[in-house]
């Protein structure tokens, strides 16, 4: 019937097509430099189908976040170590993606989008930080660590060494995740292994091996 008629069906190639572009561009040039017709253009599409999606840089630079979110490891409810060395495996593998560490340098740009900006923190971080502060609470009501620990502090040890090596061009170490895990769950007072795990012992540095100031 005239009238009723309906829009073509989004194609969700296309629309994949231009989250993965505008993530990698976000990524690259920033959100100030991001520039939706060199999106559509590599994404193989036209502007006007670009902003039929996402009709402001901002809408589309918040669907490119959401792709990036992560829904982190299935955490476990016997073995809080375990479950701190899965998620910062977890946190290594996506980290380690193209343009993600780039994407971090983004967000701390002056010319960011404030509410994007938070949009990354609700999305991306947060959610990091609520499951391994989760971990550490389980781990402390399981009386495995120091009930007056600082978890606060110790949530941002868990990753911060991350991005600390990286700013010094120095790449992770070997075994970075069950190494992290180890000495934070140390920090806190918990033994150096749990009753139900051996994933989490801290490598003995070998003697060949530089210390951490005598590298790079």
């Amino acid at each position: 019937m005239a009238g009723e008629q309906r829009g073509r069906a989004r194609d969700p190639e296309i629309d994949a097509r231009i989250l993965a572009v505008a993530n990698r561009q976000l990524a690259d040039v920033g959100y100030k430099s991001l520039s939706l017709t060199a999106v559509a253009r590599e994404a193989g599409t036209t502007r006007q189908a670009l902003y039929r999606r996402w009709p402001t840089k901002a809408a589309l630079a918040a669907a490119a976040l959401e792709m990036s979110a992560d829904a982190g490891p299935a955490a476990s409810s016997h073995d809080p170590l375990a479950d701190l060395v899965a998620e910062l495996s977890d946190f290594q593998r996506g980290v380690s993606r193209p343009g993600r560490l780039s994407l971090v340098g983004t967000m701390l740009q002056d010319s960011t989008d404030l509410a994007l900006r938070a949009r990354y923190q609700a999305q991306i971080i947060a959610p990091r930080r609520a499951r391994l502060l989760g971990i550490l609470r389980r781990a402390r009501q399981l009386s495995l660590i120091d009930p007056e620990a600082d978890l606060e502090v110790a949530i941002t040890l868990c990753t911060g060494s991350w991005y600390a090596r990286a700013l010094a061009g120095l790449d992770p170490p070997e075994n970075w995740p069950q190494r992290t895990a180890a000495l934070v769950w140390r920090a806190v007072g918990g033994r150096p292994e749990s009753p139900n795990t051996q994933t989490a012992q801290l490598p003995s540095r070998s003697a060949d091996e530089p210390a951490e100031g005598q590298q790079g």
